[in-house]
């Protein structure tokens, strides 16, 4: 049986935000899509991701505005991947840095989709597909995030 690759399983065309943009208007992108987090876009690239955890505990939590940029709190180091990569090696790299979203880019560079720890699980063997969720939601402890292989 041949491996998955990540294009067989991830999420297309995911919604971004400009770093420029307030946290209200990227908290309201993420309940009106239902997602917790977004892959901040700038110049063609990806900047940084914000997630609902980042406005909680960087913004609300340390009693900034509703208007704060987003470059304000967003996360700058971002685990990326490749489209072309298996879905094996991906996941075992989001449950190292315990990470549960991960921007897909192709080859160009290009953000294309952007993986889930949902889509690992609807998409993975049981076993692999437990092991990268126990290993993403153990408590505590920082990571850190590289687009790097």
């Amino acid at each position: 049986m041949r491996p998955l690759r990540v294009r067989e399983a991830m999420t297309h065309a995911p919604h971004v935000c400009h770093p420029a943009q307030s946290v209200h208007d990227c908290a309201r992108m993420m309940a009106e899509r239902g997602v917790g987090a977004l892959p901040v876009h700038e110049n063609g690239a990806v900047v940084g991701m914000i997630t609902d955890r980042d406005i909680a505990v960087r913004a609300v939590a340390a009693r900034k505005g509703h208007d704060t940029p987003v470059r304000e709190v967003m996360t700058t180091e971002v685990l990326c991947c490749s489209e072309e990569q298996d879905l094996d090696h991906v996941a075992a790299r989001m449950a190292a840095a315990r990470v549960r979203r991960v921007p897909v880019l192709d080859r160009a560079g290009r953000l294309v989709g952007i993986l889930s720890l949902s889509d690992v699980v609807l998409k993975h063997d049981p076993e692999t597909a437990a092991l990268t969720v126990w290993a993403v939601s153990k408590p505590g402890g920082p990571h850190s995030q590289s687009c790097g292989e």
